[in-house]
């Protein structure tokens, strides 16, 4: 019972430090992953034993953490099992050149490095009772590794997948992770024959006949679970604790080989069939613990195993000093070498170099493998973990000096032809997704080819799998963007989707806008957070900040319209939604109705022609059907929310204006009057100001387009 209780209390305790750690380095651009790293070495010996001693021994006694170890070895059986179930084999082909080449040169480099390393140091840290062999391939295979996780999730929070140095880069740590590995494998393989006097062959033999069973025997035969899958449309209990079951056989056997249980894990999540719903829901399933309760334990592990107080010394500072130089060469320099060898520019083979020095969560792993065997010492291990840390930790704030994010994102803009109308379209909703993409398509001027960009923004902690070009997999029902696919599958329309994490969705809109070279951002309502306004929160940061025309739909009516109405005050100002309300019409054929709206005691200012042109003109090669209504009135909105009860319209288009009581504003606390007495569907449009200059058409011109 003693044990129990603290263990509990050691669960807690590193809860709550992982979370405050990780969000601390979240708000300093750092992965999450960073930060519980960190805040394993501060509840060590290193700064918790070192500053309370006292408060040290009674949280973590020495007895107590054999069960803390027992517990956190298991949560990296499953962190193992999740890797490899997301790693897909097709990441390693249809890369090129540059992929090849450099994926083998980031192991090699510092494989070769890090055994030539260890013909200084294995007189120093350690002894006969490792043999030089071991400890000369167990440094190489330490010094090679890549975090793949880490890295990937760096990439994708960075929307830098479908870069050019984001695809080789994810590449090449695909086949880091695998040879890694494999290397790993047969050097434990290695050091625990020589520690059990079991012959190697022997071992070995078992490996291969273990692999080789992996890939004829239980790959094929897993396919009953992908069939499982689709007959009943999700993941069940029976079916989870079936692939638990095959995924914990999978690891005994390994450590039973002598090559360690995570092999086992890793191997058996990497031969999984890849349906991307059976992926997604099992990573949904088995995540969220695995990193948030059973990760930061293992972090914790370590850090009460690393004893910095170790590195003591000049001499001492001087190995570490080495290891790191030998580390950041090997794979820094080795990979930025071989990828300018292969046609890169020096700034991207730098950032390629850079996040290819990314170690994290994989090197502590080998590590703490390294340190039960009995490999490293202790103070070697202490060296090792911190060098993990550095590397790991100046990736981000390097990365942004050599390859600024601006820089990178602009590298991978699609080329647009001069007749192509590029639409960016968050989704938010599932459902919005159609209708959205269908007053997209209505929006395309005539003449041009539509582009359309499907975007959804998750939470930086909202899982996520995306595929070699960065497009998301769709595996899900729920998934906010399968429903605009399915449309647009369905009416011949490519969309292109875009999935990534965002802490300010309203900037990142209007990044993604500039990089895209949007012509128009066509965004779905839903209620801000801290407003009830429609053009309050993140929908005030895009008209505020992106450089294209921005429209806002309220759908009401998820049925094709019926009726336009678009209400004019003053010509000039209400020109832009003429023109959406005449394109829309135009393409759909849906009849447009113009009602003009006159002070009692004003002149009208705009004539019938010109009210006419200015509708016709949003469209060369087809007219949309116009009816014109004037009225007197000196309630614009009310004049707007009668006529469209009136005519039944399913559809107003309004311009941003102080006239219809619409204009962007942070807070609010109430909706705009138009939105709460019209009951039809209200598109908002607000034309960004250098287009709007271009869009202004004289009166002569309008009355010349008329004739």
């Amino acid at each position: 019972m003693h044990f129990l209780l603290t263990l509990i209390l050691q669960i807690g305790v590193i809860l709550v430090v992982s979370r405050i750690v990780a969000a601390a380095f979240r708000r300093i651009q750092q992965p999450q992953v960073v930060g519980e790293m960190f805040a394993g070495i501060l509840l060590g010996p290193s700064l918790l034993g070192w500053l309370a001693p006292d408060v040290s021994a009674f949280v973590f006694p020495r007895e107590s953490l054999v069960h803390l170890n027992t517990l956190s070895q298991v949560g990296l059986v499953l962190f193992m099992f999740l890797v490899g179930l997301e790693f897909d084999p097709k990441l390693m082909r249809g890369r090129g050149h540059a992929a090849l080449v450099t994926s083998h040169v980031s192991i090699i480099a510092p494989f070769f490095l890090g055994a030539a390393l260890a013909l200084h140091l294995y007189p120093q840290l350690s002894d006969s009772s490792v043999s030089f062999d071991g400890f000369a391939l167990f440094m190489g295979a330490a010094m090679s590794v890549t975090a793949f996780p880490v890295l990937a999730r760096i990439l994708q929070e960075r929307n830098l997948v479908r870069t050019k140095v984001g695809a080789v880069t994810i590449a090449c740590a695909a086949v880091d992770d695998v040879t890694a590995w494999a290397i790993l494998a047969v050097v434990i393989a290695i050091v625990r024959a020589e520690s059990l006097h079991t012959p190697l062959w022997i071992t070995l033999a078992g490996t291969v006949a273990y692999v080789l069973a992996m890939v004829f025997l239980v790959r094929p035969a897993l396919g009953l679970i992908e069939k499982r899958y689709h007959n009943t449309g999700r993941v069940t209990q029976d079916l989870l604790a079936v692939v638990l079951l095959i995924a914990l056989a999978s690891a005994w056997t390994t450590e039973y080989l002598g090559i360690h249980a995570l092999f086992g894990a890793f191997c058996i999540g990497a031969v999984m069939p890849k349906d991307k719903g059976l992926v997604h829901e099992l990573a949904e399933k088995l995540e969220h613990v695995t990193v948030v309760f059973l990760l930061p334990i293992f972090f914790a592990n370590a850090g009460l195993r690393t004893q910095i107080g170790l590195v003591t010394g000049a001499e001492m500072w001087i190995f570490f000093g080495l290891i790191m130089l030998v580390a950041v060469s090997g794979k820094f320099g080795g990979s930025t070498i071989a990828a300018r060898m292969t046609g890169l520019s020096w700034r991207e083979s730098s950032a390629l170099g850079i996040l290819m020095n990314t170690r994290g969560l994989m090197e502590l792993v080998i590590l703490t493998i390294g340190l039960d065997l009995g490999v490293i010492s202790p103070a070697l291990f202490a060296m090792m973990v911190m060098m993990a840390l550095l590397t790991t930790f100046m990736t981000t704030p390097i990365l942004q000096w050599l390859y600024p994010l601006r820089l990178m994102r602009e590298a991978a803009r699609d080329e647009s032809e001069p007749d192509e109308f590029t639409v960016l379209v968050p989704v938010s909703l599932p459902a919005s997704g159609p209708g959205l993409l269908r007053l997209a398509r209505a929006l395309v001027p005539s003449g041009r080819r539509p582009r359309v960009y499907g975007l959804h923004l998750r939470r930086s902690d909202e899982h996520a799998v995306t595929d070699l070009e960065g497009t998301p997999d769709l595996p899900a029902q729920e998934f906010a963007l399968q429903p605009m696919l399915r449309a647009a599958q369905e009416a011949s329309v490519e969309v292109r989707p875009l999935v990534f994490a965002s802490e300010r969705p309203g900037r990142d809109i209007a990044d993604l806008a500039r990089v895209k070279g949007a012509d128009m951002v066509l965004l779905g309502w839903h209620k801000p957070v801290i407003s009830r306004r429609i053009l309050g929160g993140a929908v005030y940061d895009v008209m505020t900040n992106a450089p294209a025309d921005v429209a806002v739909y309220l759908e009401r009516r998820f049925a094709p319209w019926s009726r336009i109405l678009v209400p004019c005050r003053d010509l000039a100002r209400d020109l832009p939604a003429l023109r959406a309300a005449g394109r829309i019409g135009a393409t759909t054929g849906v009849p447009v109705t113009v009602l003009h709206i006159v002070p009692p005691s004003g002149t009208p200012s705009a004539t019938d022609v010109e009210l006419r042109a200015a509708v016709s003109s949003a469209s060369d090669s087809q007219r949309a059907e116009v009816t014109l209504e004037q009225v007197r009135s000196d309630d614009p909105v009310g004049a707007v929310v009668s006529a469209a009860r009136r005519g039944e319209h399913d559809l107003v288009v309004v311009g941003v204006s102080n006239a219809w009581g619409i204009e962007p504003a942070i807070f609010g606390v109430k909706h705009e009057r138009l939105a709460e007495e019209t009951e039809a569907s209200l598109l908002i449009l607000r034309t960004h100001e250098i287009a709007a200059q271009r869009a202004a058409v004289p009166r002569p011109a309008l009355r010349e387009a008329a004739e």
